[in-house]
């Protein structure tokens, strides 16, 4: 039964849609009408500034860890491994498919973090500046967003066979990441095959600029 408790638990607070909160308080902007129509943190960039992703990115990383401490707290000590990794996943679900916004979200990345965070937290460490990289040097959020599971899972894979300080059940979270991560992001790639897909950062930036040139 705690176990089932705990699961719950991370899913509501995974599906408290703190881009909506923030983009509505920043602009007066219903997120969910402004470009994705995701809740995530780059999408609340786009409707409402830097500081409204920035916040919105903060929050849905630390719902996430919260949710896993919680699940940690909650369970005796032989659950707590897999009742981690169930509540890490959850608050995914959560986020991704928010009860409280009729089942529409985000795309999880940012919850990826907050539960890695939540099992080793040095992870922030390799996750976030990796991933601010591939945004950076790729220019599109779906690719970096997928990016943090795949480091998430070969983190964790290091700490259980190599350096043998991880109980290896924890390499299921993000396992079971890439999967909740590259469902929530077909969209994205689809736009991306067919050169759609939006860009970001620098990339966005100098497209602008010489779209401007050329239209002088």
């Amino acid at each position: 039964m705690l176990l089932i408790v705990a699961v719950v638990l991370a899913y509501l607070i995974g599906s408290i849609p703190f881009g909506f909160l923030i983009v509505k308080f920043f602009s007066g902007k219903d997120v969910r009408q402004e470009g994705s129509g995701r809740t995530g943190g780059t999408n609340a960039m786009r409707a409402a500034g830097f500081w409204a992703g920035f916040f919105t990115a903060f929050s849905d990383i630390f719902k996430s860890t919260f949710a896993v401490w919680l699940a940690q707290t909650l369970l005796p000590t032989e659950q707590q491994p897999l009742g981690m990794v169930l509540a890490g996943l959850a608050s995914i679900i959560g986020h991704n498919y928010s009860i409280y916004m009729k089942f529409k979200g985000g795309a999880g990345g940012a919850p990826c973090v907050g539960g890695a965070m939540a099992i080793w937290w040095p992870s922030a460490f390799f996750i976030i500046p990796i991933c601010a990289f591939i945004l950076w040097a790729v220019g599109y959020a779906s690719i970096a967003t997928l990016s943090a599971s795949l480091i998430v899972t070969a983190i964790f894979a290091y700490l259980a066979f190599v350096s043998k300080t991880l109980d290896p059940i924890f390499i299921w979270f993000g396992v079971g990441s890439i999967i909740l991560l590259a469902w929530s992001l077909r969209p994205n790639f689809q736009r991306l095959m067919r050169g759609e897909e939006r860009l970001v950062g620098l990339r966005a930036k100098r497209l602008k600029e010489k779209q401007a040139a050329e239209n002088q």
